[in-house]
Protein backbone atom coordinates (compact mmCIF):
# COMPACT_ATOMS: atom_id res chain seq x y z
CA UNK A 1 0.00 0.00 0.00
CA UNK A 2 1.39 3.12 -1.36
CA UNK A 3 1.97 6.17 1.34
CA UNK A 4 2.28 10.11 0.57
CA UNK A 5 3.64 12.35 2.95
CA UNK A 6 1.26 15.54 3.80
CA UNK A 7 4.17 17.97 3.12
CA UNK A 8 1.21 21.14 3.13
CA UNK A 9 1.35 23.78 1.22
CA UNK A 10 1.13 27.46 0.57
CA UNK A 11 -2.16 28.87 -0.33
CA UNK A 12 -1.99 31.06 -3.70
CA UNK A 13 0.85 28.25 -4.79
CA UNK A 14 0.31 25.43 -7.03
CA UNK A 15 0.12 21.61 -4.96
CA UNK A 16 2.80 18.94 -6.45
CA UNK A 17 2.49 15.27 -4.94
CA UNK A 18 6.36 15.41 -4.25
CA UNK A 19 9.42 17.83 -2.94
CA UNK A 20 9.14 20.51 -4.82
CA UNK A 21 12.71 22.18 -6.81
CA UNK A 22 13.03 25.77 -6.11
CA UNK A 23 15.91 26.84 -9.15
CA UNK A 24 18.19 29.80 -7.70
CA UNK A 25 18.23 32.98 -10.91
CA UNK A 26 21.10 35.56 -8.94
CA UNK A 27 20.94 38.61 -10.88
CA UNK A 28 24.12 39.65 -8.89
CA UNK A 29 27.50 40.36 -9.52
CA UNK A 30 28.77 38.72 -6.29
CA UNK A 31 27.20 35.58 -4.67
CA UNK A 32 28.52 33.20 -3.34
CA UNK A 33 28.05 30.01 -5.82
CA UNK A 34 27.61 32.11 -9.24
CA UNK A 35 27.72 35.70 -8.85
CA UNK A 36 27.78 37.51 -12.21
CA UNK A 37 26.94 34.31 -14.43
CA UNK A 38 23.71 35.66 -15.00
CA UNK A 39 23.59 39.81 -14.31
CA UNK A 40 22.51 40.95 -18.02
CA UNK A 41 18.68 40.23 -18.26
CA UNK A 42 18.30 37.88 -21.27
CA UNK A 43 20.77 35.66 -19.85
CA UNK A 44 19.07 35.33 -16.45
CA UNK A 45 16.18 34.99 -18.03
CA UNK A 46 17.08 32.35 -20.21
CA UNK A 47 18.33 30.40 -17.14
CA UNK A 48 15.09 30.45 -15.58
CA UNK A 49 13.68 29.17 -17.96
CA UNK A 50 16.99 26.30 -19.04
CA UNK A 51 16.67 25.59 -15.28
CA UNK A 52 12.49 24.84 -15.36
CA UNK A 53 13.50 22.75 -18.09
CA UNK A 54 16.02 20.44 -15.89
CA UNK A 55 12.96 19.79 -13.56
CA UNK A 56 12.18 23.11 -11.64
CA UNK A 57 8.92 23.43 -10.23
CA UNK A 58 9.34 27.24 -9.36
CA UNK A 59 12.31 30.14 -10.01
CA UNK A 60 13.36 32.49 -7.11
CA UNK A 61 14.82 35.16 -8.13
CA UNK A 62 17.23 37.85 -6.51
CA UNK A 63 19.02 41.01 -7.14
CA UNK A 64 20.46 40.88 -3.66
CA UNK A 65 23.52 38.72 -2.17
CA UNK A 66 22.96 37.50 1.43
CA UNK A 67 26.77 35.25 1.17
CA UNK A 68 28.29 36.32 4.30
CA UNK A 69 30.22 39.56 4.67
CA UNK A 70 28.15 41.04 1.39
CA UNK A 71 27.06 44.84 1.58
CA UNK A 72 23.21 45.46 0.68
CA UNK A 73 22.90 47.10 -2.51
CA UNK A 74 20.40 50.00 -2.74
CA UNK A 75 16.79 49.94 -3.76
CA UNK A 76 17.29 50.77 -7.46
CA UNK A 77 19.50 49.01 -7.92
CA UNK A 78 18.15 45.65 -6.58
CA UNK A 79 15.00 46.90 -8.81
CA UNK A 80 16.66 47.19 -11.66
CA UNK A 81 18.19 43.94 -11.70
CA UNK A 82 15.01 41.63 -10.59
CA UNK A 83 11.82 43.26 -11.74
CA UNK A 84 12.55 42.45 -15.94
CA UNK A 85 13.64 38.83 -14.97
CA UNK A 86 10.49 38.36 -12.72
CA UNK A 87 8.40 39.85 -15.76
CA UNK A 88 10.40 37.64 -18.23
CA UNK A 89 9.92 34.62 -16.50
CA UNK A 90 5.98 35.45 -15.88
CA UNK A 91 5.25 36.01 -19.12
CA UNK A 92 6.84 32.60 -19.74
CA UNK A 93 4.27 30.50 -17.25
CA UNK A 94 6.86 29.97 -14.72
CA UNK A 95 6.39 30.66 -11.34
CA UNK A 96 8.15 33.25 -9.85
CA UNK A 97 9.25 33.57 -6.29
CA UNK A 98 10.98 36.68 -5.35
CA UNK A 99 13.91 36.80 -2.76
CA UNK A 100 14.60 40.14 -1.20
CA UNK A 101 14.08 41.99 2.04
CA UNK A 102 12.71 45.00 0.67
CA UNK A 103 9.09 45.77 0.71
CA UNK A 104 8.98 47.88 -2.82
CA UNK A 105 11.14 45.40 -4.54
CA UNK A 106 8.71 42.83 -3.04
CA UNK A 107 5.21 44.64 -4.00
CA UNK A 108 6.82 45.38 -7.70
CA UNK A 109 7.72 41.46 -8.19
CA UNK A 110 4.34 40.69 -7.47
CA UNK A 111 2.93 43.36 -9.83
CA UNK A 112 5.70 41.71 -12.19
CA UNK A 113 4.10 38.32 -11.71
CA UNK A 114 5.51 36.72 -8.56
CA UNK A 115 3.99 34.66 -7.28
CA UNK A 116 5.57 33.76 -3.48
CA UNK A 117 7.73 36.31 -1.39
CA UNK A 118 11.06 34.66 -0.08
CA UNK A 119 12.26 37.18 2.65
CA UNK A 120 15.75 35.76 3.97
CA UNK A 121 14.95 38.08 7.39
CA UNK A 122 11.26 37.08 7.64
CA UNK A 123 9.94 40.60 7.40
CA UNK A 124 12.40 42.30 10.31
CA UNK A 125 14.52 43.93 7.53
CA UNK A 126 11.95 45.96 6.32
CA UNK A 127 9.10 47.14 8.96
CA UNK A 128 6.63 47.72 5.44
CA UNK A 129 7.43 44.06 4.34
CA UNK A 130 5.06 42.15 6.37
CA UNK A 131 2.03 44.80 5.63
CA UNK A 132 2.72 44.83 2.16
CA UNK A 133 2.61 41.17 1.60
CA UNK A 134 -0.45 40.99 3.65
CA UNK A 135 -2.08 43.51 1.07
CA UNK A 136 -0.41 41.32 -1.70
CA UNK A 137 -2.22 38.54 -0.52
CA UNK A 138 0.56 36.50 -1.62
CA UNK A 139 2.37 33.53 -0.17
CA UNK A 140 5.14 34.43 2.33
CA UNK A 141 8.38 32.34 3.78
CA UNK A 142 9.56 33.31 7.06
CA UNK A 143 13.20 32.54 7.63
CA UNK A 144 15.48 32.08 10.77
CA UNK A 145 17.88 35.43 10.74
CA UNK A 146 19.94 37.04 12.82
CA UNK A 147 21.45 39.75 11.54
CA UNK A 148 22.30 41.20 8.03
CA UNK A 149 25.26 39.22 6.10
CA UNK A 150 27.70 41.60 7.17
CA UNK A 151 27.67 40.29 10.58
CA UNK A 152 25.73 37.34 11.06
CA UNK A 153 28.91 35.10 11.53
CA UNK A 154 29.14 36.75 14.69
CA UNK A 155 25.61 36.20 15.94
CA UNK A 156 25.88 32.17 15.49
CA UNK A 157 25.65 31.46 19.12
CA UNK A 158 23.59 28.60 20.22
CA UNK A 159 23.50 26.81 24.13
CA UNK A 160 20.70 24.27 21.90
CA UNK A 161 20.47 25.21 18.03
CA UNK A 162 17.66 23.21 17.74
CA UNK A 163 15.77 24.25 20.52
CA UNK A 164 16.69 27.98 19.56
CA UNK A 165 15.62 28.33 15.88
CA UNK A 166 12.06 26.78 17.00
CA UNK A 167 11.96 29.39 19.48
CA UNK A 168 12.85 31.70 17.26
CA UNK A 169 10.94 30.83 13.99
CA UNK A 170 7.48 30.44 16.13
CA UNK A 171 7.98 33.71 17.64
CA UNK A 172 8.42 35.10 14.41
CA UNK A 173 5.52 33.62 12.05
CA UNK A 174 3.04 34.99 14.93
CA UNK A 175 4.77 38.81 14.36
CA UNK A 176 3.96 38.14 10.77
CA UNK A 177 0.24 36.39 11.74
CA UNK A 178 -0.51 39.85 13.59
CA UNK A 179 0.54 41.86 10.95
CA UNK A 180 -1.84 40.50 8.57
CA UNK A 181 -0.30 37.89 6.83
CA UNK A 182 -2.76 34.51 6.65
CA UNK A 183 -1.15 31.68 8.46
CA UNK A 184 -2.21 29.45 4.84
CA UNK A 185 0.07 31.67 3.44
CA UNK A 186 3.28 31.01 5.28
CA UNK A 187 5.99 29.06 4.51
CA UNK A 188 9.21 28.52 6.69
CA UNK A 189 12.88 28.07 6.48
CA UNK A 190 15.55 27.01 9.05
CA UNK A 191 18.13 29.33 7.58
CA UNK A 192 21.01 27.04 6.88
CA UNK A 193 23.84 29.07 6.93
CA UNK A 194 22.77 32.02 7.95
CA UNK A 195 24.23 32.92 11.43
CA UNK A 196 25.14 28.97 12.04
CA UNK A 197 28.80 27.00 11.57
CA UNK A 198 28.71 23.90 9.96
CA UNK A 199 27.72 21.95 13.17
CA UNK A 200 24.56 23.95 13.22
CA UNK A 201 23.44 23.39 9.92
CA UNK A 202 24.03 19.58 9.90
CA UNK A 203 22.38 19.46 13.54
CA UNK A 204 18.94 20.91 11.82
CA UNK A 205 19.53 18.77 8.26
CA UNK A 206 19.40 16.15 11.02
CA UNK A 207 16.13 17.14 13.06
CA UNK A 208 14.00 18.39 9.75
CA UNK A 209 10.89 16.31 11.28
CA UNK A 210 10.53 18.64 14.12
CA UNK A 211 10.84 21.47 11.92
CA UNK A 212 7.62 20.31 10.38
CA UNK A 213 6.14 20.41 13.80
CA UNK A 214 5.56 23.84 13.24
CA UNK A 215 2.59 23.05 11.02
CA UNK A 216 3.90 25.29 7.79
CA UNK A 217 4.96 23.68 4.49
CA UNK A 218 9.05 23.50 5.30
CA UNK A 219 11.51 25.13 2.61
CA UNK A 220 15.15 23.59 2.90
CA UNK A 221 17.62 25.56 1.02
CA UNK A 222 20.81 24.14 1.82
CA UNK A 223 22.58 24.23 -1.80
CA UNK A 224 26.44 24.94 -1.87
CA UNK A 225 26.61 26.18 1.51
CA UNK A 226 29.53 26.40 3.41
CA UNK A 227 28.64 23.27 5.67
CA UNK A 228 28.59 20.58 2.66
CA UNK A 229 32.15 22.40 2.08
CA UNK A 230 33.00 21.51 5.88
CA UNK A 231 31.69 17.96 5.29
CA UNK A 232 33.29 17.13 2.00
CA UNK A 233 36.67 18.68 3.09
CA UNK A 234 39.78 16.10 4.00
CA UNK A 235 41.62 16.81 7.25
CA UNK A 236 44.36 19.37 6.25
CA UNK A 237 42.64 20.68 2.83
CA UNK A 238 40.78 23.44 1.52
CA UNK A 239 37.23 22.63 1.27
CA UNK A 240 36.10 22.41 -2.30
CA UNK A 241 34.11 25.52 -4.23
CA UNK A 242 30.82 26.16 -3.92
CA UNK A 243 30.30 24.64 -7.91
CA UNK A 244 31.50 21.19 -6.80
CA UNK A 245 28.71 20.77 -3.96
CA UNK A 246 26.41 19.90 -5.81
CA UNK A 247 26.36 16.25 -5.38
CA UNK A 248 26.40 16.77 -1.66
CA UNK A 249 23.42 19.30 -2.04
CA UNK A 250 21.14 16.54 -3.96
CA UNK A 251 22.27 14.31 -1.01
CA UNK A 252 20.57 16.94 1.16
CA UNK A 253 17.85 17.34 -1.16
CA UNK A 254 17.09 13.63 -0.89
CA UNK A 255 17.06 13.58 3.14
CA UNK A 256 14.57 16.57 2.93
CA UNK A 257 12.43 15.27 0.35
CA UNK A 258 12.20 11.85 2.49
CA UNK A 259 11.57 13.83 5.74
CA UNK A 260 8.69 15.35 4.17
CA UNK A 261 10.29 18.96 3.01
CA UNK A 262 7.68 21.06 0.93
CA UNK A 263 10.59 21.96 -1.52
CA UNK A 264 14.55 22.21 -1.72
CA UNK A 265 16.11 25.73 -3.13
CA UNK A 266 19.36 25.07 -5.15
CA UNK A 267 21.83 26.11 -8.02
CA UNK A 268 21.92 23.01 -10.10
CA UNK A 269 18.50 21.74 -11.06
CA UNK A 270 18.88 18.26 -12.58
CA UNK A 271 20.26 16.49 -10.46
CA UNK A 272 17.98 17.38 -7.46
CA UNK A 273 15.36 16.99 -9.19
CA UNK A 274 16.08 13.23 -10.12
CA UNK A 275 16.88 13.15 -5.98
CA UNK A 276 13.44 13.83 -4.78
CA UNK A 277 11.61 12.05 -7.71
CA UNK A 278 13.43 9.18 -6.16
CA UNK A 279 12.62 9.92 -2.84
CA UNK A 280 8.59 9.95 -4.16
CA UNK A 281 9.04 6.22 -5.47
CA UNK A 282 10.32 5.20 -2.84
CA UNK A 283 7.91 6.84 -0.78
CA UNK A 284 5.10 5.47 -2.59
CA UNK A 285 6.40 1.82 -2.40
CA UNK A 286 6.67 1.71 1.49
Amino acid sequence: MSTTIDRGTALGLPEWDRCAVMGVVNVTPDSFSDGGRWFDTTAAVKHGLDLVAEGADLIDVGGESTRPGATRVDEDEELRRVIPVVRGLAAEGVTVSVDTMRATVAARAVDAGALLVNDVSGGLADPAMIPTVAAAEVPFVVMHWRGFSDNMNSLAVYDDVLREVLTELRTRMEAVVDGGIAPERIVIDPGLGFAKLAPHDLALVAHLPELRALGRPLLVAASRKRFLGHVLTREGATPPPARERDAATAAVSAIAAHTGAWAVRVHEVRATADAVRVARAVEGAA
